[in-house]
C-alpha cells in the first residue's frame, strides 16, 4: 500500500518556528513530526511514500532522503511556491499514488498514536476517515459519524483527525464539485479537500471510525512544546 504525507503548507501559526524550517520537520520527542508518521506507515507494510511539498520544501530530502533508512521509498510531489491546499495537492500527487489502488493520507503536522495497519487497505467508498474527540480549538467539529458513515451534519460531530484512506475515485467530478472557486483554474488546480468529501458523503461514500486514543494538532509553537514534554518525559520513563 502507498501514502501520502502532506506537508505543503506554509506552517503560519508556527511561525518563528517555522520561518526555517518546515513544519513537518519540527520535532517532538527527538524526531520530526514526519518521522513518527514514516516509522508508522513502514510498521504498517507500506513501502512507498509520496511527499507534497511547497515551503522550504528542499529540506524534506535533506533530511528524509530516498526513504531508505525506513524500507521505503520516497517520492517528492512538488507544487511550486504556493500550495495547493489540500485536495489540489492529493490530486497533484495521484500520478505517483496511482489511480487503481486506495492510499493512506496523513497530515504531516499532527502526532497520534492511530496504528495505521488497522486502517482498511480497501475502503467500499471513496474514502475512510478516522475521527476524534473535538479538542478546544474545534468545538464544533467537523463531519457527523453515524455508526461507521459519515455525514457533513448530525447530532454527534467529531473533528478529523487528518488521517485518512482514500481512493482516486474522490476525484473523478472535482471540477463539478469544486466549481469556480479561486484558484480552481490554475494550472496545476488549487482548491480544498473537504467540498469533495461533503460531496461523497451525500452519495453515501465515506466510512469513519472513531478514534478515543491520543492524538494531537500541533497547530501552535505552545503545544509543539507539550507534545515535546510528553514524549521526552516517556522516552526517560521507558
Amino acid at each position: 500500500m502507498k501514502a501520502l504525507v502532506l506537508s505543503a503548507g506554509l506552517g503560519e501559526r508556527m511561525r518563528p518556528l517555522t520561518a526555517r524550517t518546515p513544519k513537518p520537520l519540527l520535532e517532538a520527542g527527538g524526531k520530526p513530526l514526519i518521522g513518527w508518521h514514516l516509522e508508522k506507515l513502514a510498521a504498517a507494510g507500506v513501502d512507498e511514500v509520496v511527499i507534497n511539498t511547497s515551503w522550504l520544501a528542499d529540506q524534506f530530502p535533506q533530511a528524509l532522503g530516498d526513504g531508505a533508512r525506513w524500507g521505503m521509498r520516497i517520492r517528492y510531489s512538488y507544487e511550486g511556491p504556493d500550495p495547493l491546499e489540500t485536495g489540489g495537492g492529493m490530486w497533484r500527487a495521484l500520478d505517483l499514488l496511482g489511480h487503481d489502488d486506495a492510499f493512506i493520507a496523513v497530515n504531516g503536522d499532527i502526532w497520534s498514536d492511530v496504528d495505521y495497519a488497522r486502517l482498511p487497505s480497501a475502503p467500499a467508498g471513496d474514502a475512510h476517515l478516522v475521527m476524534v474527540d473535538n479538542p478546544a480549538h474545534n468545538p464544533s467539529g467537523d463531519f457527523a459519524l453515524d455508526g461507521d458513515r459519515l455525514a457533513s451534519d448530525g447530532p454527534r460531530r467529531l473533528t478529523f483527525s487528518g488521517i485518512g484512506v482514500y481512493r482516486a475515485s474522490l476525484f473523478e467530478r472535482w471540477r463539478e464539485v469544486i466549481g469556480t472557486a479561486d484558484g480552481a483554474e490554475r494550472d496545476p488546480p488549487r482548491f480544498k479537500l473537504a467540498p469533495l468529501l461533503r460531496a461523497a458523503m451525500a452519495r453515501n461514500a465515506v466510512s469513519g471510525e472513531h478514534h478515543r486514543g491520543r492524538w494531537t494538532d500541533v497547530g501552535t509553537p505552545q503545544r509543539l512544546a507539550d507534545l515535546d514534554a510528553i514524549l521526552e518525559d516517556e522516552a526517560r520513563n521507558r
